[in-house]
Formats: C-alpha cells, structure tokens, sequence
C-alpha cells in the first residue's frame, strides 16, 4: 500500500510568496458582482424590448435612447433596424459576460486554486486543458467576438458615423485580429519548444 504524498514544508519567505496568490481572490469575486450587474442590464434592456414591441410608450422611449446616437433622426416607432440594434447590444452583453466567465473560472483556476472539477458533469469543456497560454489566446477570441458585434451595430447604423469614425472603428478591429493571429502562432511556437525538448 502506497503511502499518501506529503506536503512539502515550505521556507516562511517561499510560504509568503506562494501564498499571495490568493490576494487575487477578492478580484474574481468582484468580477462576479461585475457578472451581476450584466444580468440585471440584459433583463432591463430585453423588458424594455418586449414592453415596447407591446405597445409600452416609455419602454419605446427608452429603446430609442439607447439606440440613438447625437445628431441622428428619432425614430417614432419600434423598427427593424431598432430591434436588431437591441438585440446586438444584448449579443454583446452575452459575449461580455462569456469573457467574465473565462477570466473567472480559468484564472482562478491557473493563478489560484485547483476548482476540484474532474468528472463533474457540468465542468465547461475548455477548462480540462486550460493553461495561461491557451486562456490568453481564448480571452484574444472573445475581445474579437465582442468587436465584432460592435462593429456589425456600427455598420447596421452607418448612416450616423463619419468616414472618419467608420475607419477607425474598421481599423481598431484589424488590430485585435493581427493581435490575437500574434498571440496564437507564439503559443503555437512554445508548444513546439515543448515537444522538441520532450524528445531531446
């Protein structure tokens, strides 16, 4: 019968150090009072959908303000155009809160603690390998999902953006795809590293 691992005794200065990590605990939990705050604007914003698309006057109202830009034409009813920028915005708040999670559960899960998770049912599919590495390059993909959207809403609604706007909005998001393009082919390049040293 095998004896069960002991914990190594670590020196007070190496106990502090390691232990500091858990000085991040306090910003995982704030992210989720962050997750929160996310869900009672998605359901403010999808009771304000429903409740204008019945009829609701000050639903409607606060529908178009929220979609209409200064210097834009105040539509005087709920449009095809209005309701695909709501549902853009409550898309973008989805992605947003997507991305909480990751940094949540994979961060505290790299830099912290174990989570305890293998063979639960309901562990998500890309925490079983998660590492820093392959959490930098799914955070990278999410920022793109996320400006995606918010590039799609401004295209849907271009007619109140300059040329000026539009390119730069265009520009920031080739940015964020060169750099998450940068960020994968380094990670791919280390795993290489990896297996060359494994096989030497």
């Amino acid at each position: 019968m095998s004896k069960p691992a002991t914990t190594p005794k670590l020196s007070p200065l190496a106990g502090l150090i390691f232990y500091s990590r858990w000085l991040q605990l306090p910003l995982y939990l704030g992210l989720i009072l962050a997750q929160c705050v996310y869900v009672f604007h998605f359901w403010v914003e999808l009771t304000d959908l429903i409740g204008a698309a019945l009829g609701n006057e000050a639903a409607l109202k606060h529908i178009i303000d929220v979609v209409t830009l200064e210097g834009m034409v105040r539509p005087t009813k709920l449009t095809e155009t209005t309701i695909m920028l709501v549902v853009l915005g409550l898309i973008d708040v989805v992605m947003i809160s997507n991305l909480l999670v990751m940094v949540i559960i994979g961060g505290y899960e790299t830099f912290v603690s174990r989570l305890g998770l293998d063979g639960h049912p309901d562990q998500p599919e890309w925490l079983s390998h998660v590492n820093a590495s392959v959490l930098k390059v799914k955070l990278a993909m999410a920022i793109i999902g996320i400006s995606s959207i918010h590039l799609l809403k401004t295209f849907i609604n271009v007619k109140a953006y300059s040329a000026q706007e539009l390119m730069a909005q265009t520009g920031i998001h080739v940015v964020f795809l060169l750099s998450t393009l940068a960020i994968a082919y380094c990670d791919q390049i280390m795993i290489k590293t990896q297996l060359l040293n494994k096989e030497h």
